[in-house]
């Protein structure tokens, strides 16, 4: 009795713990969720207003362009970047990710089927440039794209994210595919498949969750990216980070726009995230656990 009752302790003593972990964590998502929906005059109030009259000006000032009329008021007279800068982001985004998953996963098998001269090293330098932060290479890589006319282009930040994001999913990858046992593949071998359906119909089906929580991973990484997008690109190519930093109004920083513009932007990223979530799961805990 004693041992369960320590043992229910314990459990109600980390349930609280989660709890208490889990308001500090969510604190800054209501206060963004909140701050979007509030009107201007109280989102400078001291104290802070908890309750309110919602209203949806923030999302109005975002997504449209407002000029003062003849008679003094303001009127819509366009639509704001913001919804292509969203759209370019997905784009971007996704498009990176799936390119530096698919990469990643080839890479990793060959370093994990096969006998590779310098593989250490080899595996380490590709390791290396997922450590150099991005403002060091920014200058030299500007010059190179206006060279070759990347300058604010789909094609050039999706060709930096990939490479950037390569170097992580090989070594993910490389993990889950040396947990596949060999003999799988060895009998599809000799049951007359070449090595690339055997990749194809064998490997790739077993590491269904690797790839997944490599992908979420990747995804995060580009869709968070800032200073690539900031320098690379001006106008057709600019992704929503950038936009949501640097705007500003007539009256100073548009703390309930960048509150919407916010909240507008983590949607994509929670639901990707909530759809690969038992994946996820794996990923994270990935390596702590062995058979």
């Amino acid at each position: 009795m004693k041992r369960k009752s320590k043992e229910k302790t314990k459990h109600i003593i980390a349930l609280i713990v989660i709890f208490i972990a889990l308001i500090f964590y969510l604190i800054p998502v209501y206060w963004i969720i909140s701050t979007s929906f509030k009107p201007y005059v109280d989102i400078f109030a001291m104290p802070p207003k908890f309750l309110f009259k919602p209203t949806m000006d923030n999302y109005v000032g975002l997504m449209t362009v407002r000029a003062m009329s003849t008679e003094g008021k303001w009127e819509i007279v366009g639509a704001s970047p913001y919804p292509m800068q969203l759209l370019n982001s997905i784009i971007i985004g996704f498009v990176s990710t799936a390119l530096a998953v698919a990469l990643g996963t080839m890479s990793a098998y060959a370093f994990s089927r096969f006998q590779i001269k310098g593989k250490g090293d080899l595996l380490f330098f590709i390791l290396s440039t997922r450590m150099m932060p991005p403002v060091v290479v920014v200058i030299p890589l500007f010059l190179m794209y206006r060279t070759l006319h990347l300058i604010d282009t789909h094609f050039g930040l999706i060709l930096l994210y990939t490479t950037f994001n390569v170097s992580f999913a090989t070594w993910m990858m490389k993990g889950f595919i040396d947990e596949i046992p060999k003999e799988y593949e060895e009998a599809a071998l000799v049951d007359g498949y070449t090595r690339f359906q055997a990749f194809i119909k064998i490997i790739l089906p077993q590491s269904v969750t690797g790839i997944a929580a490599t992908a979420v991973f990747c995804l995060i990484t580009a869709w968070n990216e800032f200073t690539f997008a900031l320098i690379m690109t001006t106008k057709n190519a600019r992704t929503a980070p950038p936009s949501l930093a640097s705007r500003m109004g007539s009256s100073g920083v548009e703390w309930g726009q960048i509150a919407a513009g916010t909240f507008i932007f983590l949607l994509p990223i929670v639901v990707f995230t909530f759809i690969m979530r038992k994946h996820l799961l794996r990923g994270v805990t990935f390596g702590a656990i062995k058979k």
